[in-house]
């Protein structure tokens, strides 16, 4: 079974039991490990991967051919992406007709980000640069942006390039709406057996819980030179009771992101009965 998703701690630890055929009768997988903008994109391909990670904000473009699964993903509280600056700033005014950096344009992240603009930001910003998400933060420190919209780990280092935080998001949306964050989904090929494929991540997921040093080195070979302390906070904040099951709340904050993100002009409209199982 093909199946694509990011480097990222979260993510491989979540899948490390599968992947090592620890989880009895679930098929070998043959993996593909990117990025989420560059899983986004082969999800919206016609030869994509028979399960894949994506952003919640790329929905609404595969869904016809991929269902989401209720496990697996990443969603929660205090883990949204925040706006960073060179200079320490509280005024988001100042971003109007300014370049912004963002790692995709099909992110939750940037969702969240126009979002919160339309309401913060009169007239809004100018130019937005897509970039690899960790050329960002160096990216906004030389001032070759004026600002960046980072997510991951940039949450627990992004002091470490003397950058500042403006905004929030999660904070922001959490306050907003009192509901958490969707981020990343994990779905599959309608024609599979998407019962069998939930039970087999479920089984990953507890497993990944009950033997958490298992997977260690697998997850920090690919860490992207992570340190083992921020990876194990990476895990700690994206893996948690909605990885396990979406549940009712996680369904609700899903429906709400992409209603309104459909009504700011930024998504298509979902069909929302197509979301949950």
């Amino acid at each position: 079974m093909k199946i694509a998703f990011s480097p990222c701690p979260n993510d491989t630890f979540v899948f490390h039991a599968w992947v090592h055929q620890l989880i009895p009768g679930a098929p070998q997988l043959d993996v593909t490990y990117a990025d989420i903008d560059i899983t986004n994109t082969l999800a919206s391909g016609s030869k994509g991967p028979d399960v894949v990670k994506i952003s919640y904000a790329a929905l609404p473009w595969v869904l016809d051919r991929y269902a989401l699964l209720p496990c697996g993903g990443a969603m929660g509280r205090g883990c949204g992406p925040l706006v960073l600056t060179a200079d320490k700033i509280s005024d988001p005014t100042v971003l109007a007709n300014k370049r912004v950096a963002v790692p995709s344009e099909r992110s939750t992240a940037y969702l969240l980000f126009r979002l919160w603009v339309a309401q913060e930001v009169p007239g809004g910003v100018g130019e937005i640069v897509v970039m690899p998400f960790h050329e960002i933060m160096p990216a906004v420190r030389d001032k070759a942006v004026d600002a960046g919209l980072v997510i991951h780990e940039a949450r627990f280092t992004y002091r470490n390039y003397r950058l500042s935080r403006l905004v929030d998001l999660g904070r922001w949306w959490e306050d907003d709406t009192k509901l958490p964050i969707p981020l990343g989904a994990i779905v599959a090929r309608r024609t599979l057996d998407l019962s069998a494929i939930a039970n087999w991540i479920r089984a990953s997921v507890k497993h990944a819980w009950a033997n958490p040093e298992d997977s260690r080195q697998y997850v920090m070979h690919h860490a992207q030179e992570m340190s083992y302390q921020v990876a194990q906070q990476h895990i700690k904040l994206y893996v948690n009771e909605f990885t396990e099951n979406i549940g009712g709340l996680g369904y609700q904050a899903i429906e709400t992101l992409l209603t309104r993100a459909h009504q700011a002009g930024l998504v298509p409209e979902v069909d929302l009965a197509k979301l949950r199982p």
